[in-house]
């Protein structure tokens, strides 16, 4: 068996075996299990003060029992491969308790040359960080490294990319708003160094269609001091 073979196998086990064991605590716990399904469309697909595409549908389905989450989340942009990375797929794993959090994501960036079970490190396209984060409530602290996959440095070493943010929400003029700062302390995928990467400010509301129903709107400000980019995105949920 071609050593490709296998691990597509072995990945799928450790979903079998993942799923397994979500599904009994569920059906023991019906009543603290919480499942949502949803997305947002936006005029242009920023991430960390960076633009992976233009304009973008970005599905998400999440399903929880206690403290535990298994999100999963994509972004498919309008304008094909012809712009950044247009296709998107994203797993995410996590545990929070009062305002701890934790988590595991696995990204994978679909481009034409790109096969989703391909796990070789020199030419994989997934790319998997750990998430620490705490919210004090006035201000939110994030750190995120990643520490496997398609991450190397200018040299050409495994890069270790971490991006650090802190957040703070706020009301104004009937508004909900919420500001953020964030930096990378090295070399890697954000910055060739340590640099402020992200300052950002998002204001949204409720887009009242009828008397029973509205739509979730948004507008974010963005700048990177990094590269001298500046970017305004509208978006709405669903």
């Amino acid at each position: 068996m071609k050593k490709r073979n296998i691990q597509k196998y072995v990945y799928a086990v450790i979903v079998c075996i993942a799923v397994a064991s979500i599904i009994p605590a569920a059906v023991k716990a019906q009543e603290v299990v919480e499942a949502s399904v949803g997305g947002d469309i936006v005029s242009s697909y920023i991430w960390r003060g960076s633009e992976c595409a233009g304009a973008s549908v970005q599905p998400a389905l999440s399903v929880g029992v206690g403290g535990f989450s298994l999100t999963a989340w994509g972004s498919i942009g309008f304008a094909g491969y012809e712009v950044g990375y247009p296709k998107e797929y994203d797993f995410t794993l996590g545990y929070g308790t009062g305002g701890f959090s934790v988590a595991i994501t696995d990204y994978w960036f679909d481009q034409p040359e790109t096969k989703y079970f391909n796990y070789k490190a020199e030419t994989t396209a997934h790319m998997f960080e750990g998430t620490l984060g705490y919210d004090f409530g006035p201000l939110a602290v994030s750190w995120n490294t990643f520490f496997g996959g398609n991450d190397f440095n200018s040299e050409g070493d495994r890069a270790y990319s971490t991006y650090v943010e802190v957040s703070a929400p706020f009301k104004l003029g009937g508004l909900d708003f919420k500001a953020e700062i964030a930096a990378t302390p090295w070399d890697g995928l954000y910055s060739d160094d340590f640099n402020v990467v992200n300052i950002g400010l998002t204001g949204s509301k409720n887009i009242k269609i009828t008397d029973s129903f509205s739509i979730p709107a948004f507008t974010k400000i963005i700048f990177n001091p990094y590269t001298e980019k500046a970017f305004f995105v509208f978006g709405i949920s669903l």
